[in-house]
């Protein structure tokens, strides 16, 4: 009778009584990963709650209360008594129409010039790094500074833009000084200072795009226009999203080159929600109207914000 090797009968390896299955060891290596990444993440998380959020829940309670900084014993509850204030003031109504004006007049203009600048700089010609840095200084430098300087650039007497306007044959402006020119000062300001940013945002889509792409529509006979139109644009639609919201987001929060070059002036012409806000809060001491002010303006970039990118959703190729 054969007799069965022993060496031919392997029965199976045992697992050590000490070792783990596998997918303990795979949830005890996820827990650890976790556990290192909210370890790097929240002294960031730290300061964002101590300066960011912490500060807008204060915000929001003290729009319940009738809080004057000067006699704080004398604050009282007044529920929802400030946000029927705010539908009901003129004043208020009056802001939300300035920044709407402001926002349509500084968003896509500063859009148009920036694509335009960034399909420029794009190319490779001589002077091209010194054009870039010279595009992109004014946003580096900071508002006040420059708001400063465009105060004798819009002076009406020796100001620079009234010398072009001679230079054109055009009669000179009270820029800063007339109600009908204010906001337009402010606007070539702001427009001045927001164009390096949103070109060196558009600049980075078109670096990322396929130039076989162009190439390809070059070989086809297509034009410049017609590549622009109907492809540059089309990839570009994540960039335009990313520099339409951020621009509109900072032009509802502008408010150092209106501090400094208008003083909400004239006659209320450059009075934005921003700097009535200032105005309510820290200049006529109603603290709580103005935390109000400071909520109504908050929910309406957070809603203008998601609109944006709900009508955009459908639009935006992410091919």
């Amino acid at each position: 009778m054969a007799i069965a090797s022993p060496s031919l009968a392997r029965p199976g390896r045992r697992r050590p009584p000490h070792a783990r299955p596998e997918p303990a060891r795979r949830r005890a290596r996820a827990v650890r990963e976790a556990v290192l990444g909210y370890a790097f993440v929240l002294p960031a998380l730290a300061i964002f709650a101590a300066f960011t959020l912490l500060p807008a829940a204060g915000v929001f309670y003290t729009s319940f209360f009738n809080w004057n900084l000067i006699n704080p014993a004398a604050t009282r509850f007044t529920g929802l008594a400030n946000y029927a204030a705010l539908l009901h003031s003129a004043g208020f109504i009056h802001s939300l129409l300035v920044t709407l004006y402001f926002l349509l007049g500084s968003v896509p203009t500063t859009m148009a010039l920036a694509l335009a600048v960034a399909l420029l700089i794009s190319r490779r010609f001589l002077g091209r790094t010194a054009l870039s840095l010279t595009i992109y200084a004014p946003y580096v430098t900071p508002v006040v500074a420059t708001s400063v300087i465009w105060l004798w650039i819009l002076n009406p007497q020796f100001g620079l833009a009234n010398a072009a306007l001679s230079l054109a044959h055009i009669r000179p402006l009270q820029w800063l000084q007339s109600s009908t020119w204010a906001l337009p000062g402010v606007l070539l300001y702001t427009i001045w200072h927001q164009l390096g940013f949103s070109a060196i945002v558009f600049l980075a889509g078109l670096t990322s795009l396929d130039p076989g792409l162009l190439e390809a529509a070059r070989l086809d006979g297509a034009g410049a226009w017609q590549q622009l139109w109907r492809i540059i644009w089309p990839l570009l639609t994540p960039t335009t999203l990313l520099v339409l919201v951020l621009n509109s987001i900072g032009a509802l929060q502008a408010f150092s080159q209106f501090f400094v070059l208008t003083q909400g002036g004239p006659g209320g012409a450059t009075t934005t929600t921003s700097y009535y806000l200032y105005v309510e809060a820290f200049v006529f001491f109603h603290t709580g109207y103005g935390a109000a002010v400071a909520a109504v303006l908050f929910l309406l970039i957070a809603a203008l914000t998601l609109a944006q990118m709900r009508l955009a959703e459908s639009r935006t190729f992410y091919g």
